[in-house]
């Protein structure tokens, strides 16, 4: 693209999303200026510009415009549409497998998932995007039409309002293609899993202005684990409108539905590991229901030339999410011979079902933004700059649930008996309303061929507020937080770049409206993280290697308790408030190779991380968090055999490190490696290129944890898939 990012928006903006008269007057007053600086008589840019066969926008996971990532001094993973096919992925935790800073953080069968990146958990309600905008993970994310997933590592306090540190990931969609598209995709996976995937694409009009790239898919879903049948289905249509040399309309939506029970996590049967066994599924009562997501999706973006060197843009985004979320989950035990009530299950086995339900949840998202680019010079210094505004709400609505204090009865992990169901609707849910507006501006300053600073500034206001249905525990506060960024790079040559960067992020906490706290409702201090990042990076095009040093450090909140206890029947029995931070500190290492008869990709991450100066907890400090592996490898490996033209032949390993099941270290999880194996034959199937897969994941059938867990007080354990084995067909009609 010539000087322009995307632009995409989708539904209209409610009524109460608005942008005030002064912002209105600043983000004009920009654009005057920018229109001033126009060289030529006519506001013209190059020609939109279709990139191989597919129009493909800059990222705009790095804040930065036009700026490639390869070249910011950010640390950054980009998953391209033909790595999710090979890999068969079908949801965003299948594609962890590919970067050492990402693992498993609760990903249970059938449910949404969650990050761990750089060892922090990431917030699905505050650090997605999908074209550059907000949405919401709590729901099940479809890759099949995606371009791409960018995932930016570190905080994001540039990039985002507020968010959680670690990483922020980008899904970008497929665009219409200048040639015209026809692939179709079956596969069939071991466990009774059966795909159709259609992709069409394509111009139309005299010129082809008018493109299009349409994604229908259907798959019957199925898993190890028993009674986990189900099915999803995806719609995605993105379009693109070339209405002059110098404007580009684009759009894109989605409607996606998955319905499939979910699978509960397994626990300690007292302080001991049980058998690491996916077939185990606790959920499978006769009046178990499945989890069932529904996702509506669209945005749209218009980008205008001013001149060859400024542009701006405005875009447009919407989510609408559904969800029934049902489950029969396993949760505690009352021990007998101790007499007390243990929050994992009893030594034999034994555990208290429960059951739970919420319809009806609905989680809606809608986004806008403005913003300009171009390039300018101070004397003979040239500046890349770029600003603009977000606005953004969301809000949560649900109703009454079904999370009942009373179990349904006592299971154990060997055999389970059938229950009477407990589905009285009496727990109020807690509707949230959010908005947000965000001001944002960066600088790249390029000193001379080898320097370039980095500077960014983002100010956001906050207004959020939540009550529960039934009108109790009501909050609402305000907030401005203000997050900087800066960083500098050096080009050591053509090909390779040293980099250091400072940053911050913010995430936003208020006391629960609870009795129990003398601050209920009361926001605390901004909850401001800190990194500095070193790094080298190098790509000549046919090899390229990263290296990277971090450190991260993220406040922690807790409860101090003020009686002995913390507890609603005791008003004013406890405090919430700051309390000391969680420093991880870490190495990356990568490389890959992508030319030639061989090309493999290997990424390697040490994670030092602790837990400091907390009051209310001082026997963690100094611990390790639960769930974070000191040490993570993953490494793909791809051979073209010279003797039989068009067979690949591929290899996965994935390895990680002992990781800390109970807070107090007195338990670890051992370390695990799993070897995945794949065949993939080019071909031509009735004279149209065609494509066939075989792959084998867990190779050597490996039982063992992959992920623990540990949530409000209970340890949750995730055994890997056994071996599996998937059968792909891809080819043009």
């Amino acid at each position: 693209m010539a000087n322009n990012t995307l632009f995409r928006t989708s539904a209209a903006a409610p009524s109460s999303f608005k942008l005030s008269g002064a912002s209105l007057a600043c983000l004009l007053a920009c654009a005057s200026a920018a229109q001033a600086q126009s060289t030529a008589p006519t506001a013209s840019m190059r020609e939109v510009v279709i990139q191989s066969d597919t129009a493909i926008a800059a990222p705009d996971v790095s804040g930065f415009a036009d700026q490639p990532l390869s070249n910011t001094p950010l640390s950054a993973t980009v998953i391209s549409s033909d790595e999710i096919a090979h890999t068969g992925a079908r949801r965003l935790s299948d594609l962890y497998r590919l970067d050492a800073s990402v693992s498993d953080a609760y990903n249970a069968g059938g449910y949404y998932d969650y990050a761990s990146v750089r060892g922090f958990v990431i917030d699905n309600t505050y650090n997605y995007r999908r074209e550059g905008l907000p949405i919401s993970a709590e729901t099940a994310l479809p890759l099949d039409h995606l371009e791409r997933v960018e995932l930016l590592k570190g905080t994001s306090g540039i990039q985002a309002g507020t968010s959680a540190p670690g990483g922020l990931f980008n899904l970008v969609v497929k665009r219409p293609t200048q040639n015209t598209l026809r692939s179709l995709r079956l596969e069939g996976i071991s466990t009774g899993n059966a795909l159709v995937h259609a992709d069409l694409g394509g111009r139309l009009g005299e010129n082809g202005d008018l493109g299009y790239r349409l994604n229908l898919l259907g798959e019957r879903l199925n898993s190890h684990a028993r009674g986990t049948e189900g099915q999803r289905a995806l719609m995605a249509l993105a379009m693109d409108a070339r209405l002059s040399r110098d404007s580009l309309l684009e759009g894109e939506f989605e409607v996606s539905r998955r319905s499939q029970p979910s699978v509960p996590g397994l626990s300690l049967l007292g302080a001991a590991l049980p058998p690491a066994d996916a077939r185990i599924n606790i959920n499978t009562q006769p009046w178990t229901q499945p989890v069932v997501f529904q996702n509506f999706s669209g945005s749209l973006r218009y980008t205008q030339a001013i001149n060859t060197d400024w542009n701006w843009q405005a875009q447009l985004g919407t989510q609408r999410l559904k969800t029934d979320d049902r489950l029969a989950y396993p949760y505690g035990c009352y021990e007998p011979i101790s007499d007390e009530y243990l929050y994992s299950y009893c030594p034999n086995g034994d555990f208290d079902l429960y059951d739970y339900r919420s319809e009806n949840e609905r989680r809606n998202t809608t986004a806008a933004q403005w913003r300009i680019n171009g390039k300018l010079s101070t004397g003979a210094v040239p500046h890349q700059v770029s600003a603009g505004v977000v606005a953004s709400r969301f809000t949560d609505r649900g109703q009454l649930q079904a999370d009942n204090n009373a179990p349904a009865g006592i299971g154990n992990i060997d055999s389970l008996p059938i229950f009477a169901p407990v589905a009285e609707f009496t727990d109020p849910y807690t509707n949230r309303t959010e908005r947000s507006t965000e001001f944002f501006a960066t600088d790249v300053i390029r000193w001379n061929d080898q320097l370039q600073t980095w500077l960014g500034l983002r100010h956001t206001r906050l207004d959020r507020a939540s009550v529960r249905t039934d009108g109790s525990r009501s909050t609402a506060y305000t907030q401005n937080v203000t997050t900087p960024w800066l960083a500098a790079t050096w080009q050591l040559n053509p090909s390779q770049m040293a980099y250091a960067s400072w940053g911050q992020g913010v995430e936003s906490e208020v006391a629960p409206g609870r009795p129990r706290y003398t601050n209920q409702g009361e926001p605390l201090p901004a909850l401001k993280s800190r990194q500095w990042e070193l790094g080298l990076k190098s790509d000549d095009g046919t090899q390229r290697w990263n290296a990277t040093v971090f450190n991260i450090v993220r406040p922690a909140s807790s409860d101090l308790f003020l009686a002995g206890e913390c507890d609603d029947d005791v008003p004013g029995s406890c405090t919430r408030i700051t309390d000391g931070n969680a420093r991880h500190q870490g190495l990356e290492l990568g490389g890959g190779r992508t030319s030639g008869a061989w090309s493999y990709n290997t990424s390697i991450t040490w994670i030092r991380a602790e837990r400091r100066s907390s009051v209310t907890a001082p026997e963690l400090n100094g611990k390790r968090p639960t769930n974070v592996p000191n040490w993570v490898l993953r490494a793909n490996v791809s051979h073209a055999l010279a003797t039989v033209p068009g067979l690949h032949l591929g290899a996965h390993l994935s390895h990680e490190g002992r990781r800390a099941v109970l807070p107090d270290g007195s338990l670890q999880l051992p370390a695990w490696t799993r070897i995945d194996a794949s065949l993939r034959y080019e071909t031509l199937l009735q004279g149209r290129p065609a494509s066939w897969t075989l792959s084998i994941d867990n190779l050597l059938d490996r039982r063992f944890f992959k992920e623990s867990p540990f949530q409000y007080g209970h340890v949750y354990l995730f055994p890997a898939a056994p071996r599996t084995l998937r059968l792909a067909l891809q080819t043009n009609f």
